[in-house]
């Protein structure tokens, strides 16, 4: 058995799905950005930006690196808000059952 020398820091998880939309919608009011202006700098549909905001469509890979490109957001980021989020959702449904 490994001896620890220092104590492990206790990681904090919620079960609350969150989706990266609600986030994306507020970076986007912290940065003083309409959905028309990044949907236009994402050379995407403003409903498309819209829908995502309001949690009823995932952000893809491509959508990630469009947002990654616009915002300056890694891509990454947004694939994990969006995976951890669609995990939470199972979990719930799994655990309801």
């Amino acid at each position: 058995m490994a001896k620890r020398t220092a104590k492990q820091p206790t990681r904090i998880e919620s079960d609350l799905p969150v989706h990266p939309g609600e986030l994306l919608a507020e970076e986007l009011a912290a940065c003083g950005m309409t959905q028309r202006a990044l949907a236009e700098a994402m050379g995407r549909p403003p409903q498309v930006i819209n829908e995502i905001a309001r949690g009823r469509k995932a952000i893809t890979a491509e959508t990630a690196l469009q947002l990654e490109r616009a915002l300056g957001t890694p891509a990454y980021l947004w694939m994990n808000l969006q995976a951890q989020y669609e995990l939470a959702r199972a979990r719930a449904e799994w655990l309801a059952s």
